[in-house]
């Protein structure tokens, strides 16, 4: 069970490697690296990778969700080196309308931190977060087929196979897995 500890205005989470809080000014380079990276970004945003101002975009559209539904995408920072790895979390996912009322649990990390777990272990914290904390009943986790890295983390999380369905906006093909809390 994660920790729950205050960090000024902003709560965070604690796992034995990792330190999900809210989003700062000076993570947007570190964000944006990962961003930049054509294999992360290969199955989101219809693999197209995203510039500084692009993702400096995203992070205020991520802070403002914070504001609006008191949840959000948690910047993921190793505790050892303090390193930002990439982001974890809770957003609505309106991209999906056919899905909607909707919460979604996704995960975004630089391929350098791929293959050690980080991803369940961030998102894992995540759900018991939202199991104690937020009163929500279920979560969907969304990906586009051929991702299967992504839909392990999924089942590990204790999550079914849904549906599979299109994307209206890139014609993708995606697979919606959710579990009730």
């Amino acid at each position: 069970m994660p920790n729950l500890a205050s960090s000024g205005d902003a709560a965070s989470l604690e796992t034995p490697r990792l330190l999900l809080r809210r989003w700062r000014d000076e993570d947007l380079d570190g964000i944006a690296a990962v961003n930049a990276q054509p294999e992360v970004m290969r199955h989101i945003h219809g693999g197209r990778t995203l510039d500084r101002a692009e993702t400096a975009e995203r992070l205020a559209t991520y802070r403002r969700h914070w504001d609006e539904y008191g949840f959000g995408l948690y910047a993921v920072e190793l505790r050892e080196t303090g390193e930002l790895a990439g982001f974890t979390g809770l957003a609505v996912p309106t991209f999906l309308p056919e899905i909607m009322p909707a919460v979604e649990i996704g995960w975004r990390l630089g391929q350098a931190h791929w293959g050690r777990g980080f991803a369940t272990e961030a998102a894992r914290a995540v759900v018991a977060h939202t199991r104690a904390e937020l009163g929500l009943r279920r979560l969907v986790s969304i990906h586009v087929v051929g991702n299967e890295a992504s839909a392990r983390v999924m089942v590990k999380l204790g999550m079914s196979l849904e549906r599979e369905t299109v994307q209206p906006d890139t014609g993708r093909r995606v697979r919606v897995y959710a579990m009730d809390l």
